[in-house]
């Protein structure tokens, strides 16, 4: 490394340390040195050298002596932009990319206008480095199978802990949602149903008919989190072990749901968890999924239904 990359590397690492600072005081009315040499792990001379460089950039403050002193921020908002370095552009807009086949957000502005909007506020070099980026880097995205047309409104449910009124295979409910999942193209939420006392996790682009229900008694966050603790508990009462080769790992990693887990023992791994009894068939597809790369070790009822699954394609051809 040549002494100009060193320079270049302490200036790009005090920039970072500078936005660090300014979001660590956001919310702030008063702050004192000591509180930047123990939150950055700097000196005492450092804190006050960033201290100068925050004023320059736009901090308000003032200060004030004896045992109640320090810097009292006149303005707590955060109203100085943080900026990032290339990097940390390039990063924003790959995330943006691999979210821009998505054909159904719960977000009013598609990504693309997002992108096109950030775009904008960068400088010519930066927009010409962006791009070029894009073309170098190549992400394979997988657009929505199906677009639902209320996610606006469940999320809206979430973030407020409101009840919703909805239609669900032709059935009328009112569930609270806990969160919203996005797997394989699809929508998914995980629900409190009122009625029936239960948790479940729906489609959205099988809930028709949602409105907010603000008479309902809802339930919070922290209350939701414990009923699915207790569901995944109890539901996948069903135990499971399959042996896996190292392909049918990587292709586990790749696709895998809660209730199932990898373990390694004496170098042979195993994929092992529990299911539910409605979840039987989608098991075994699941398994199917996996090719060669799986032999059931148990229960005999999977190994058994896997098997006749198996026979079936064989009289395909």
């Amino acid at each position: 490394m040549t002494i100009y990359d060193t320079i270049k590397e302490i200036k790009m690492n005090k920039a970072e340390r500078l936005n660090q600072e300014l979001i660590f005081l956001s919310n702030k009315s008063i702050f004192h040195i000591n509180d930047l040499v123990a939150e950055f792990q700097i000196s005492k001379r450092t804190a006050l050298r960033d201290i100068t460089d925050l004023e320059d950039m736009g901090l308000s403050f003032y200060t004030e002596n004896g045992r109640y002193g320090g810097f009292h921020i006149v303005n707590r908002q955060l109203l100085i932009p943080v900026t990032f370095n290339l990097e940390e552009i390039n990063a924003i807009f790959f995330a943006l990319n691999a979210l821009s086949s998505l054909s159904a957000t719960p977000f009013e502005k598609p990504y693309k206008h997002i992108s096109d909007k950030l775009m904008a506020t960068l400088p010519k070099i930066q927009q010409q480095a962006v791009v070029k980026l894009q073309k170098s880097v190549q992400y394979y995205k997988i657009p929505s199978i199906s677009a639902p047309t209320d996610l606006n409104i469940i999320l809206q449910s979430i973030l407020e802990e409101t009840a919703l009124s909805l239609t669900f295979h032709n059935k009328k409910q009112t569930i609270q949602i806990f969160d919203l999942l996005y797997r394989h193209g699809i929508w998914f939420c995980n629900i409190y149903n009122f009625e029936n006392k239960k948790w479940a996790t729906y489609r959205c682009d099988q809930m028709e008919d949602c409105s907010l229900n603000r008479t309902q008694s809802t339930l919070t966050h922290a209350q939701l989190q414990k009923i699915q603790e207790n569901y995944e508990r109890n539901y996948h009462n069903i135990p499971f072990e399959c042996s896996l080769t190292p392909l049918g790992v990587e292709l586990f990693q790749k696709n895998n749901y809660p209730n199932m887990k990898l373990k390694q023992v004496d170098g042979q791994y195993y994929l092992y968890g529990g299911y539910n009894q409605e979840e039987f068939d989608y098991m075994v597809q699941y398994l199917l999924s996996l090719g060669n790369n799986v032999k059931i070790n148990y229960p005999q009822a999977l190994k058994d239904s896997y098997l006749d699954e198996l026979r079936k394609i064989i009289d395909q051809y």
